[in-house]
């Protein structure tokens, strides 16, 4: 791009809606509630899972690492975003904008493969309940809770990397309320379509893997449900699933 300085820059200009000053009072009023109720509910469902003996079961060890996630995700990137709102400087460092960028992807990467791995464990509780304590036990859970959240993160710094080795235009304008992979591509003074076909197939082929193995666990459950005769056990196996 002739006539465009290209430079790594200190900070990012978060843009959002620096336009509408009026609706960035709302959205602050409304994002906060939002933070608050959903930091309460996640702290509330580990601390019940952790303190109840009785929900010491693999669906909820699961559930905990699923309201931790969100709790990482949320403060991830809410308080930068209400700091931003609130005042007219709506900025964010380069490094603070990598972590970022860096978090969100591995908490959503390893978000889907929890719920791959929950839907496996549903599909051994119904359709292998003889076998299931066996199956599910305390270190494979360990193990797979590991995995999902390993596998999450390598991916993330992969495509973080990819991102951040783009030599980005001067004017470092991000037209976005958080660091997220297009408003950073759009900023890229080269030509990014190889990259964005890279990164739209990893994306997709990991969507379609985890979401594969979701659907084959509860079509399988669903098949088992339907060979049940009575109404009330058909009723009690799809109740083992919520």
């Amino acid at each position: 791009m002739i006539g465009t300085n290209i430079s790594n820059p200190a900070y990012f200009i978060l843009l959002g809606f620096s336009d509408k000053p009026q609706l960035e009072i709302v959205l602050l009023l409304v994002i906060s509630i939002i933070y608050i109720l959903t930091l309460m509910g996640n702290t509330t469902i580990i601390m019940v899972s952790y303190l109840n003996p009785k929900l010491h079961t693999p669906m909820y060890f699961f559930l905990s690492n699923l309201s931790f996630l969100d709790l990482c995700f949320t403060t991830s990137i809410v308080p930068q975003m209400l700091w931003n709102l609130k005042g007219p400087e709506k900025t964010i460092s380069y490094t603070g904008c990598m972590i970022q960028l860096f978090i969100a992807l591995g908490l959503g990467s390893t978000e889907c493969i929890l719920l791959a791995v929950m839907a496996y464990d549903r599909y051994n509780a119904i359709c292998r309940p003889l076998h299931y304590g066996i199956i599910m036990n305390p270190k494979l859970l360990q193990q797979l809770a590991a995995v999902a959240w390993i596998s999450g993160f390598v991916a993330s710094a992969l495509q973080t990397i990819l991102i951040f080795q783009l030599p980005l235009c001067s004017h470092h304008r991000l037209d976005d309320f958080m660091c997220e992979e297009p408003a950073l591509i759009k900023i890229a003074c080269v030509d990014t379509t190889f990259l964005e076909s890279k990164l739209s197939i990893a994306s997709v082929l990991f969507v379609i893997i985890t979401l594969g193995l979701i659907l084959v666990s509860y079509g399988c459950i669903v098949r088992s449900v339907l060979r049940v005769k009575s109404a009330e056990g058909r009723s009690k196996a799809f109740g083992t699933c919520g």
